[in-house]
């Protein structure tokens, strides 16, 4: 071999060699560096209905069928006209029913439980059977101004009355008042735990068995629709047109539709999929979106 060139292929073995061995520099990351990336919360429209769910306050989700039931005032929220209706829309939001019950007066919030569809019908909490759509008894709430919001849990139906500040409960066939004292309460929800949340003047509450509350959010006051999704995380309306990501003490306006005059009264949610049912009161129909969070 070629003395020069074998001196020139160890110079080259060597160099290689010496920056395999040789500590390679490294950037140190301190802990003012390391920012941690936060989601925003975010709705994105996916569907509506046809416009003629006239005065459409609340959206239930019926997760055993697959139904989304829809409640229709078709007039004054606190007249006894008989113009009440509620209706059937699918989960891509065509009408399947639109008179599935008729001969309410101001149907509001609604629940399930035992076979049975619950609504709160001014004065008046409505049992409807799932099967026939018939009327099978009605309840009568004394002293009872504006009942609204529903929610139902283990054969228990919670429902609120924003006039006179109450949370009612029907249980065996029985009517009465667990917690009262919060102005203006409407939207309720009930934790797979049995804990329940409302809605009312002074925002987020924890309804406690006992009676008392506990304040979660105090910025999201005069709340109409609640979802739990769980983890200290909520999903809120205004009946105005806003909705919000509740998590703790902080919140995020998700959606702000009141230039448009489209209301987002008694929200609805297929958990499976993440969409929010908004129901949209004087639009008089029902608008799907995709929740992202």
């Amino acid at each position: 071999m070629n003395t020069t060139l074998k001196f020139t292929i160890l110079g080259i073995s060597s160099a290689l060699l010496f920056a395999q061995c040789s500590p390679q520099k490294t950037e140190e990351i301190t802990e003012e560096e390391i920012v941690e990336v936060v989601k925003t919360p975010t709705l994105t429209k996916i569907w509506e209905t046809d416009t003629t769910l006239i005065t459409n306050e609340s959206v239930l989700y019926d997760a055993s069928s697959g139904k989304i039931y829809v409640s229709n005032i078709e007039g004054d929220p606190r007249e006894k006209d008989g113009k009440g209706s509620i209706s059937i829309i699918d989960k891509e939001g065509n009408i399947v029913n639109q008179a599935w019950v008729t001969g309410l007066n101001a149907p509001k919030g609604m629940g399930i439980t035992n076979g049975k569809l619950y609504v709160t019908d001014i004065d008046q909490l409505v049992e409807i059977n799932l099967e026939s759509g018939k009327i099978s008894k009605k309840h009568p709430i004394k002293g009872a101004g504006f009942l609204n919001d529903l929610a139902t849990h283990e054969g228990k139906v919670y429902f609120t009355d924003m006039n006179t500040g109450k949370v009612h409960l029907l249980e065996d066939g029985k009517i009465s008042t667990v917690t009262e004292g919060h102005e203006s309460i409407n939207g309720i929800a009930i934790a797979d735990n049995g804990t329940l949340y409302g809605l009312d003047k002074s925002g987020l509450k924890m309804l406690n068995a006992d009676g008392s509350a506990e304040i979660l959010n105090k910025n999201v006051t005069g709340g109409d629709g609640l979802v739990i999704l769980g983890d200290g995380k909520y999903i809120a309306s205004r009946w105005a047109g806003e909705i919000y990501f509740v998590n703790g003490e902080e919140e995020t306006l998700m959606l702000d539709t009141k230039d448009a005059e489209s209301n987002t009264a008694d929200i609805g949610f297929i958990p499976e999929d993440n969409i929010v049912l908004v129901p949209t009161f004087f639009k008089n129909k029902v608008v799907a979106y995709k929740l992202d969070y």
